[in-house]
């Protein structure tokens, strides 16, 4: 197919927007790939979407090549299927809920493992039946609380979610198997630079969980991974190694210090240094002190209770490890309002002491472990408390993974120490188990002629943000730079010369191109300067760019592949110097 460039919908713009913060934003706005048309939500316009149908191609290939089966369900759903699982609760704010002429709740689609369950009850009922594999390409919608980052975080987007329906674990393990190498498989032929890592399941449930991070300093989520390389994981999945338990009989009664002005860990530094404070034997560190972080957690449908979450005082807390530890239940900061009503809680000066007297949930990080001993808030202003010691003089609740991790520390399966990196999540692999199909209860006869419940797995990729993320890999500072499989077109064809003869011969060669089967995106504009419409071939990156210009009267066309060298071709080779460059991707 040949797109002539002075016909084509499309406008390039020298500016980037004004709300674009991610390269791959700025570019996919001024190369006229998508346009805003509300915060979190956008239009496809041709290059975007003629690029977006080739990343789905890829996607469709490899999960037909799995067995998977293709269908289609609405993005509007009634309340009633996901009040059953409670998630019409626990999607919080992210859910858009919306009422139809007869006050009927409904719901825009963020995933529909409800839809899935229910189709498979009503047509299957036979052992036989299974596995099954069914999956769709569909637009989900999700009400982002802060849309960013064009098409990489917005309130509208396309994925491929596919669920597996197995009747044993063991057929589930080789679904989730099959999954993983499909996914391999795709972000590979799209050239991702990606990493696999240990996930939390989330509101979705289940167990074993992975995700897959293409990874970019832009990324919100940060994973870790091994210096040996024998572990990755989000940060979310990381678990501390617990601290070490110690004898409580002959330790040291606490003692009440005065430390006016320590309500901050650097000013609590300051004062253990200037006081001489010891543990052990040896001067204090923030690490002996006991961070008192004070949130209210709302489990779905109940009010928000107040809840002490104890982290070492050397650690800042990362909400998104807090966040995930509490799923299904909602997080935020106690308000001064909350301390105001409150008068237990003394701000700079909280300890787990007066949380227990007064009925607070504790929940610690795993380092505190009986007979460990901290310093931390007296629970009154200008005073802190040395030698606290856990199951003795306080007890928490339960464990939690709140604290920051840091570079450098232990890997969880103890081998070797954690570093630190920026990913985008575009997959996510989810053994389910039983928890939808119980819910629903799916019950299919087995060998035995006897009641079973089927055991499930999902396993999603965002194919928009798929698109984002080349971008975001593969651009530089003239523009952005497609690998072969997925450009929107594999050729563009500059005429850069105004002899006539030189742009008879391009239309020829674009028409050679053509019957080969090659799509090219022809710049045939004849009032735009050389200078535009080279800046244009690098702002929208097709691989191959192929310049009629002023060597052609001596019979040379030069060949431009973006990001790398470029070379002079005669004339005559120049159809099977293409198709050459062309032929590697066409065969993987």
């Amino acid at each position: 197919m040949i797109t002539r460039l002075s016909t084509l919908f499309l406008r390039t713009l020298r500016e980037d927007p004004a709300d674009a913060e991610v390269p791959s934003h700025k570019l996919l706005v001024r190369a006229g790939y998508i346009r805003r048309v509300a915060p979190g939500v956008y239009s496809w316009l041709p290059l975007g979407w003629k690029t977006l149908k080739k990343i789905e191609a890829i996607v469709r290939e490899e999960m037909d090549r799995i067995g998977a089966q293709e269908l289609s369900f609405p993005a509007l759903l009634p309340r009633e299927p996901y009040e059953t699982t409670n998630r019409w609760e626990e999607y919080g704010d992210a859910l858009f809920r919306l009422k139809d002429r007869k006050k009927a709740d409904y719901l825009l689609g963020p995933t529909h493992e409800e839809l899935f369950t229910l189709t498979v009850k009503d047509l299957y009922s036979s052992y036989k039946d299974f596995p099954v594999i069914l999956y769709q390409i569909q637009t989900k919608y999700r009400d982002e609380e802060r849309p960013r980052a064009g098409i990489l975080r917005g309130r509208e987007f396309i994925m491929k979610d596919s669920y597996s329906f197995n009747m044993n674990d063991e057929g589930l393990a080789e679904s989730y198997s099959l999954h993983r190498q499909a996914y391999q498989r795709i972000f590979d032929r799209l050239g991702v630079n990606y990493a696999i890592c240990q996930a939390t399941s989330g509101a979705m449930g289940g167990s074993a969980s992975e995700e897959f991070l293409a990874i970019s300093p832009t990324g919100e989520d940060t994973f870790v991974s091994s210096t040996d390389g024998s572990f990755a994981a989000n940060v979310e999945a990381v678990v501390t190694q617990p601290g070490t338990p110690r004898p409580i009989e002959g330790q040291p009664e606490p003692k009440v210090y005065d430390t006016p002005g320590a309500s901050t860990m650097e000013s609590m530094l300051e004062w253990m240094q200037r006081d001489g404070i010891e543990v052990d034997g040896r001067p204090a560190e923030l690490s002996d002190t006991l961070k008192c972080l004070i949130v209210k957690v709302a489990q779905p449908g109940k009010e928000p209770e107040l809840t002490g979450i104890l982290i070492p005082g050397d650690r800042e807390a990362d909400m998104k490890r807090l966040e995930a530890s509490l799923e299904p239940a909602t997080v935020e900061l106690a308000s001064d309002e909350d301390f105001a009503k409150n008068p237990f809680l003394t701000k700079g000066f909280v300890g787990p002491r007066a949380l227990a007297e007064n009925g607070v949930r504790i929940l610690a990080d795993p380092r505190v472990v009986e007979g460990t001993a901290w310093i931390t808030g007296a629970d009154e202003k200008d005073r802190h408390v040395v030698g606290l010691v856990c199951g003795r003089d306080f007890q928490p609740d339960g464990s939690i993974e709140a604290a920051e991790i840091k570079e450098g520390d232990p890997a969880p399966d103890g081998k070797g120490t954690l570093t630190l990196e920026r990913g985008i999540e575009i997959g996510h692999i989810f053994q389910l188990g039983r928890k939808y199909t119980t819910a629903f209860d799916v019950q299919i006869l087995d060998e035995n002629g006897k009641r079973t419940i089927p055991t499930m797995g999902s396993y999603g990729i965002g194919v928009s943000r798929l698109l984002a993320v080349l971008a975001e890999q593969r651009h530089d500072e003239r523009g952005l730079n497609w690998p072969v499989e997925v450009a929107p077109y594999p050729v563009h064809v500059v005429v850069a010369n105004k002899d006539p003869e030189a742009g008879a011969a391009a239309e020829r060669f674009v028409a050679e191109l053509d019957a080969q089967g090659v799509d090219v995106l022809f710049d045939d504009r004849p009032k735009v300067s050389p200078g535009v419409k080279f800046k244009d071939a690098e702002l929208l990156g097709m691989p191959y760019t192929v310049v009629f210009g002023r060597r052609y009267a001596d019979g040379v066309i030069e060949l431009r592949e973006r990001g790398a060298d470029t070379r002079d071709v005669p004339a005559e080779d120049l159809v099977e110097e293409i198709l050459s460059a062309l032929r590697p991707a066409a065969q993987s």
